[in-house]
């Protein structure tokens, strides 16, 4: 990201950098998904296709399809739960990092432009 006294980066290279931004928020939805599906499988002993639509379901904040046999599982579940609300809000902000980074930035260039004018000003009533 460009440091604050460095002009607004181009369109191409900020759709770049969010481009990166969402490919790394898809890889935690992804490995949180992938710990979710193994989880079900051990725990509960679901088949595959169960235990993807579980962890989908949970991580989508929905709630388990199957009902839970085990006491593991129920455990494994909870614990699932919490880590998935975290990882939603992680991702999300993965996802609003360089959105909310070009956001300021621009205002503070704006403000620093804003400034300069008016020192300007300042200069041409003092001659």
């Amino acid at each position: 990201m460009e440091h604050h006294t460095q002009p607004l980066a181009t369109w191409p290279v900020f759709l770049r950098r969010v481009g990166r931004y969402a490919i790394a928020a898809i890889l935690l939805v992804s490995g949180s998904w992938l710990i979710g599906i193994l989880g079900y499988r051990a725990f509960e002993h679901m088949s595959w296709i169960d235990a993807t639509l579980n962890a989908a379901m949970i991580l989508g904040g929905m709630g388990p399809v199957n009902p839970l046999q085990t006491d593991a599982g129920k455990l494994f579940a909870s614990f699932y739960a919490l880590f998935s609300g975290i990882i939603f809000l992680v991702s999300v902000g993965v996802l609003v990092v360089p959105i909310f980074h070009r956001i300021l930035h621009h205002f503070h260039l704006e403000s620093k432009r804003e400034a300069e004018e008016e020192a300007a000003e300042d200069e041409d009533k003092d001659k």
